[in-house]
Parts: C-alpha cells; sequence; structure tokens
C-alpha cells in the first residue's frame, strides 16, 4: 500500500510540474527512479497516464481523470494525517490561485514568514488574472476580487475594499483636478473593461452619477493600470487597497475624494466536493492577520 502511496505522490507531482525531472528534485529522488515507478503503474493500470516528448510532459485523458480522483484522496489523507499528528505541522504541497498584482504585491512580501513558520510544507503560486478552475488545476484555494461566479465552491470573504480613481501629480498639473463627476468626460482614461463600454458610478450623498467614458488607454491588468498611471497616461479606476503604496509614496492621487464607487469583495475561494486542506485554511488565516488590516487601511 505504501509503495502505491509513493506511485500516486510521483504521479500527480509529475502531472503538476509537467517534468519528470523537476518532480525527481523536488522528491530528492534519482529521475530513473521517478520513471521506473510511473511506468509500473500505468503497467498496473493499463492504461498510460502521461504523453512524454522532448519537450514536455501532458496527461492524457485517462491520465487528467486519474489525477483529479487521485488528488482528492491524497488529500484526504493529508488531513487525516495532520489531524492525528496533532502538532499543527503542515506538510505537502500548498497551490493557489491569485492575480499577479496580488501575488507580486501582497503574497510574495509575507511568504518568508509563513514558510518559515511551515518549513517541510511547499507553496505554489498559480498566477493568472484570468480565473483559475480549480478542480482541474488542482487550486487549494484562490484569492479572488470581484463578484463571485454562481459556484458551489466554498467561499470566505475576507474583506470589502473601496474603489477609486487616482493619477499622477504630473497628468494632473497638465490636464487639471477634476472637480465633480462630469469633469472626467474631458480626461484621459485608462480602462480595464474590454468589449464593453467604460462606465464609471459616482455616489455622493444619496445620489448617483454615471458617465460612459471614451478609453484612451485599454490594459487587461491592475499592475499594468497601476504602471500607466503612474507615467502620466491618464486617470484610472481600481480598488484604493491597489494603489495604496503609489498614493503614500506621492506617486499616484486620489481624484474625487468626496465621492465613492462602491467596493469590491474579496474572497478565498475553495474547491467544491471536498474539504478545504488544512495548509489552505492556515494561509487564509495567515493571510487575514498579516495583510488584510494593512489593504483596508485606507
Amino acid at each position: 500500500m505504501n509503495d502505491r502511496l509513493t506511485a500516486y505522490r510521483i504521479f500527480t507531482r509529475i502531472a503538476r510540474l509537467g517534468s519528470f525531472s523537476a518532480a525527481a528534485r523536488e522528491l530528492n529522488m534519482p529521475q530513473p527512479t521517478v520513471s521506473r515507478i510511473v511506468k509500473a503503474l500505468e503497467s498496473e493500470l493499463g492504461v498510460a497516464l502521461l504523453l512524454r516528448t522532448t519537450r514536455a510532459v501532458t496527461l492524457t485523458d485517462a491520465g487528467r481523470d486519474f489525477l483529479l480522483r487521485i488528488e482528492a484522496i491524497l488529500d484526504s489523507l493529508d488531513d487525516a494525517e495532520h489531524a492525528v499528528r496533532g502538532t499543527g505541522e503542515l506538510r505537502g504541497v500548498l497551490r493557489v490561485g491569485l492575480s499577479s498584482t496580488i501575488a507580486v504585491r501582497e503574497i510574495v512580501p509575507i511568504l518568508p514568514g509563513f514558510m518559515a513558520e511551515h518549513a517541510k510544507l511547499k507553496v505554489e503560486l498559480i498566477t493568472d488574472d484570468q480565473r483559475q478552475a480549480l478542480v482541474i488545476e488542482g487550486i487549494d484555494v484562490a484569492i479572488r476580487f470581484g463578484k463571485l461566479d454562481d459556484s458551489t465552491a466554498v467561499a470566505k470573504h475576507l474583506a470589502d475594499l473601496p474603489r477609486g480613481i487616482v493619477a499622477s501629480p504630473e497628468y494632473l498639473a497638465q490636464y487639471g483636478v477634476p472637480e465633480s463627476p462630469s469633469d472626467i468626460a474631458n480626461h484621459r482614461i485608462i480602462a480595464m473593461q474590454s468589449g464593453s463600454p467604460t462606465v464609471w458610478n459616482f455616489n455622493k450623498n444619496g445620489t448617483t452619477t454615471g458617465l460612459r467614458l471614451e478609453r484612451h488607454l485599454l490594459v487587461t491588468t491592475n499592475e499594468v493600470a497601476l504602471a500607466s498611471a503612474c507615467c502620466g497616461l491618464g486617470i484610472a479606476c481600481m480598488t484604493l487597497a491597489a494603489a495604496r503604496r503609489e498614493i503614500s509614496a506621492g506617486k499616484l492621487v486620489v481624484v474625487l475624494p468626496g465621492w465613492t464607487m462602491g467596493h469590491v469583495p474579496l474572497h478565498a475561494v475553495f474547491p467544491a466536493g471536498r474539504a478545504a486542506k488544512p495548509a489552505a485554511r492556515v494561509f487564509v488565516n495567515y493571510l487575514a492577520d498579516e495583510i488584510l488590516a494593512d489593504i483596508t487601511r485606507e
């Protein structure tokens, strides 16, 4: 049984890393041994799980189905072992799905402390500015901004982040400081909406003003919008938490601070159909303790 579990764990790491050699290094095993164990597993099952080429290792259809089933079983075993040990020690691999902006700005800076506390845990940050399919991509927890899609996934609400518009002091010196929402129509707009009109809604004293704006620069990630605003290319709309370091440093200024633009919810999302990994739960709690107070301090 132990040999079979070892084979299953080896297979899952090859599948997720896309490489026999990378899996062998991670598991501290000789690559020929890793290859032999997987070949024996495929022989026992009577089906090919992996397609091997000189450039990459990919899953067969059978391998993809097997991976999803086996990962759920291994997660349950890890959970049971964690409970029995009773020491709080985390082991195995934690896969976190998130956007590049929150990865660079929020998660990576806190990882040294988290990984020092849990030295036997390996962490994989799966960065994508499009939302990942948690089960298919083997994500243990995703950190997501915005309204959640209808799903059976379990979500933990972390915060509501206020939105606002920002611009560089240099841009405002050149084009003028807007005094009301209607003034925004005369400015250069950095937008992150594609395929639909750019509409910004402003609220003050119970009154809502909506503006349909002409886009001067269209970007697809928040990080590029921030960089563009800092370079004086226009006014951008985003959560003020995302821009807080640039605002604090004087690189960006909040425009129309007396008006609000609603909030963007922040959630930790766990895959549907199985209990959350202990490591995922501990990571989310650490995230809340270490950075959410800072993020929401606006």
